[in-house]
């Protein structure tokens, strides 16, 4: 079998175990079985195991990213250089949630194996997504554009709850299905999206009175305290 071929029905078979057993319960062994190639293949394009789902991960994250920076490149073109911060979040979240949800997407082994990514902390996992900083800072310079009055920490918090609340639907589809008993529909992807922008974009904008609010209870409490004087 050529190199490139060996490659390629390794990284299948793995997709497609981890997908359907998930990261914990899948040897190498698993996986040379159902490549058809011996360990040494394996050892030779991969190195280790961990290696082996690094590269998985990287060859969907590259995607999603790719398509979250195409939308925000969109959403600024169109805003002339400011999107508007709806358009940002949207481009943030939207790519993760229509790969992974959705009666389309669902069946796929490669949304499967995301969902369990999401799902299951494992090491080289939680090591490729702590390096993700670089691509997530663009996103909070555009709504850093879009919200120049926004505390710095806000902002972050901000970008946090929209990835947090996307990766939690993901995560927890059959709980919120159950929970809700089938009122939420999960179905509906585009609409699910728009939940989540609309919740993140309020508390964004809504951070930008914090600060008066507060100086006016400071403000309550200076005089109080002259009063007592």
């Amino acid at each position: 079998m050529p190199s490139d071929q060996t490659r390629a029905s390794i990284l299948d078979a793995a997709e497609r175990l981890y997908a359907e057993r998930g990261f914990g319960e899948v040897t190498l062994r698993d996986i040379v079985a159902a490549a058809g190639v011996n360990l040494a293949a394996v050892n030779y394009h991969f190195g280790s195991k961990d290696e082996l789902i690094a590269e998985l991960f990287v060859t969907r994250g590259v995607a999603t990213n790719r398509a979250r920076l195409t939308e925000l490149k969109e959403a600024e073109t169109a805003g002339n250089g400011r999107a508007d911060v709806k358009a940002i979040l949207r481009a943030l979240v939207g790519p993760t949630l229509r790969g992974c949800l959705g009666p389309d997407n669902q069946q796929s082994t490669a949304a499967h194996f995301m969902i369990r990514a999401s799902i299951e902390s494992v090491p080289p996992i939680r090591r490729i997504k702590n390096r993700e900083i670089d691509h997530l800072r663009k996103f909070a310079a555009a709504i850093r554009r879009a919200l120049p009055d926004c505390d710095d920490a806000d902002l972050y918090w901000g970008l946090h709850f929209a990835l947090a609340m996307a990766h939690q639907t993901i995560r927890d589809t059959e709980r919120l299905t159950k929970l809700s008993e089938g009122k939420c529909d999960l179905d509906n992807v585009e609409a699910l999206i728009e939940r989540i922008v609309d919740a993140c974009a309020m508390m964004l904008t809504a951070a930008n009175r914090t600060p008066a609010r507060t100086e006016t209870a400071s403000s309550t409490i200076r005089r109080a305290e002259k009063l007592k004087n």
